[in-house]
């Protein structure tokens, strides 16, 4: 049997990438053990590539009151809203890692809404779903419900930035027909 395709589109190999992409997806193998498949399906349009991992990066890794495991929580919960299996599976499995917790991971990925979370987690994801599915919406009432659970202007923008980021990433994952790793399953468990 054959293996499954990871994208739709061409995928190239790491060989011929571009220096600085190609030292950017070894380091994370060397971390992993494995190259996550975003990598190689973003690859095929490198300077899309650097943007897309220069505003993960900083979303992602940035330092603050919102700790690492709650900015997957985001991406997770919004990624179920969009049906993107690529981002529910990969950034499950990071967030059991980062929560530390693999049933409180598998509970946002299905619903964050039963999941045993905070109440001040609650509403962090209440206004990521509506910025990932009805921005449009939203209004000051929705920035007061988040500053009585004590979130700053930065906070918000930076919740609001994920779930957005992120609805694109799904978009992509699902137009490109992106394969999870097989890896990302056990991750956490």
């Amino acid at each position: 049997m054959t293996k499954p395709a990871i994208s739709r589109f061409p995928v190239p190999e790491i060989a011929s990438l571009p220096d600085d992409i190609r030292t950017r997806i070894l380091a994370v193998q060397e971390k992993s053990g494995f190259v996550p498949n975003v990598f190689l399906t973003l690859a095929h349009r490198p300077d899309e590539f650097r943007a897309f991992f220069a505003y993960h990066d900083a979303l992602m890794d940035k330092p603050g009151p919102i700790t690492k495991a709650e900015r997957e929580m985001i991406v997770v919960a919004t990624s179920n809203a969009n049906q993107c299996q690529y981002c529910v599976i990969a950034h499950g499995a990071i967030l059991r890692i980062r929560a530390k917790n693999p049933l409180l991971a598998d509970q946002i990925a299905v619903n964050y809404r039963k999941a045993d979370i905070t109440p001040r987690q609650r509403a962090m994801l209440d206004f990521a779903m509506k910025v990932s599915a009805q921005a449009y919406e939203v209004g000051d009432a929705d920035i007061e419900a988040l500053t009585r659970h004590d979130f700053s202007e930065e906070d918000i923008w930076d919740i609001a930035a994920i779930a957005a980021f992120f609805g694109m990433s799904n978009r992509l994952a699902n137009v490109t027909s992106m394969r999870p790793n097989d890896e990302f399953y056990a991750m956490g468990r």
